[in-house]
């Protein structure tokens, strides 16, 4: 019987997830990859004006090769999550009123969450975007008050994680569950095949 690791990646060199995510952790760990996590640094700004689907696969490329310049044996993996509201970006927010924003913002709409990967393995690298949509139930103001208070919200592109306490407010999600926690295993999957 082939170890579940064989399922996710086949290569021989190390993969290494550069994330100090614990939600990416867990997914990797979830598919079944044997790996080891090295932290990029922090965040950068984001590229200008660059759409979303640009700007995430931008920044997941730039930690992917920041680890990868440490680690060049390596197969490294890089990702980065933007949640859009009719087409205003909401990043991780400074403080609780920023994360009380932001929720308010999001109740009873939809809005779109994009998730960039990378791979870099020496020179070669790949990158790519999915999207999922998000519906968001209505919330009262003492519901808002109470999850901003758990203090959930405050490392978490759009102040909140649909894997939390906020998975509650979530009605639908129209795409991969995946790309809203932060890793898109499938798409991720399908770019290491072409390193393995």
């Amino acid at each position: 019987m082939k170890p579940r690791a064989a399922l996710f990646w086949r290569g021989a060199a190390p993969l290494v997830l550069a994330s100090a995510s614990p939600r990416r952790v867990s997914l990797l760990k979830q598919a079944g990859a044997v790996f080891t996590v090295t932290d990029p640094g922090p965040d950068r700004a984001w590229p200008g004006k660059a759409e979303p689907r640009h700007g995430v696969r931008a920044l997941a490329l730039d930690k992917a090769r920041r680890v990868a310049a440490k680690k060049p044996d390596a197969v490294v993996i890089g990702a980065d999550t933007v949640v859009v509201l009719r087409g205003k970006r909401l990043g991780k927010p400074a403080d609780a009123a920023a994360a009380r924003d932001m929720i308010r913002s999001l109740h009873g709409r939809r809005h779109e969450v994009w998730t960039g990967i990378a791979v870099v393995h020496g020179a070669e690298q790949r990158t790519a975007a999915e999207c999922t949509v998000v519906h968001f139930s209505r919330l009262a103001e003492r519901e808002i008050e109470d999850f901003v208070a758990s203090g959930e919200s405050l490392d978490k592109a759009g102040a909140y994680g649909i894997q939390g306490l906020a998975g509650q407010f979530v009605r639908r999600i129209e795409g991969d569950y995946t790309t809203v926690v932060g890793l898109p295993l499938a798409r991720l999957r399908s770019l290491l095949a072409e390193f393995a």
